[in-house]
């Protein structure tokens, strides 16, 4: 049986790559990269959860990222920048950025909502080489 819900997945930048947990379950896996990880926690969550019958896919994972974990992996991404396209302080986003203030839901929320729309355009751009 199709698992239906959403399980949380807390994701942290290690020397070698990635680890992952689930919030509410007993699992744990690593990956070099974030599509290794997201297999292999996949195929983690299926195995403990094959004694019930349910069947995990990665729709069914919600990947959380700590926000200066985000930054210094994704380090093309100017927070300067970001700030300016969301309407928020730069010296404050460089504070959550570095860990030295916590944002709120909503702030979380705008920056979250920065972040994907700039991947959007970019997701959408071809680029060309003109001689």
């Amino acid at each position: 049986m199709l698992w239906k819900k959403k399980i949380k997945v807390v994701v942290e930048k290690t020397d070698t790559g990635f680890s992952a947990f689930a919030d509410d379950y007993p699992v744990f896996t690593t990956g070099k990269t974030l599509t290794e990880l997201q297999d292999n926690i996949v195929e983690a969550l299926n195995f403990y959860f094959d004694d019930d019958g349910h069947q995990v896919n990665a729709k069914n994972i919600q990947f959380e990222v700590d926000l200066k974990q985000f930054f210094q992996y994704y380090r093309v991404i100017n927070a300067r920048y970001l700030a300016e396209r969301i309407g928020m302080n730069a010296t404050l986003l460089s504070q959550y950025v570095q860990g030295r203030k916590r944002p709120s839901a909503s702030q979380t929320e705008k920056i979250l909502l920065g972040i994907n729309q700039i991947g959007k355009e970019l997701s959408e751009l071809s680029l060309v080489n003109r001689d």
